[in-house]
């Protein structure tokens, strides 16, 4: 599996996605806006639902709810993590990053444009809040 870069500052839930079903930003973006999903929706960004439908239609299943993180070893194998999770205005907003447990061992797939490595192991640094589990196609 290999990260795509968000294309736009907030683009992070199309790039997850899109790295997920290993399709590029530009794709999943086509497929996002055609279920009504755009960029500068704050909800890409703070609700649930809209990677949840993108998801759907890359035929992944996502677990209904979200999981407090508690540790990395307690992770699944494959999940869609909420970073930099913080509130504006009475409500929350987060980054949307990949975890994968690879063949190489784990990793974070994270979609930030002005990351030097999207390939992430610094799990000391990162502070996820929640977690959604991912069920392969």
């Amino acid at each position: 599996m290999k990260p795509v870069i968000q294309l736009e500052r907030t683009g992070c839930g199309i790039a997850a996605v899109a790295t997920l079903a290993g399709v590029s930003y530009a794709q999943a973006k086509r497929v996002a806006n055609r279920l009504g999903i755009f960029a500068d929706d704050w909800k890409l960004w703070s609700e649930t639902g809209y990677v949840r439908r993108l998801l759907t239609e890359y035929g992944f299943r996502s677990a209904r709810t979200e999981v407090s993180f508690t540790s990395w070893e307690a992770l699944p194998d494959l999940a869609l993590l909420a970073v930099k999770w913080h509130k504006e205005r009475d409500c929350a907003f987060w980054h949307w990053a990949v975890f994968w447990r690879g063949p190489r061992g784990p990793v974070v797939l994270d979609s930030k444009r002005g990351l030097r490595n999207h390939e992430r192991t610094d799990f000391g640094r990162m502070r996820p809040t929640w977690f959604i589990s991912v069920g392969p196609k």
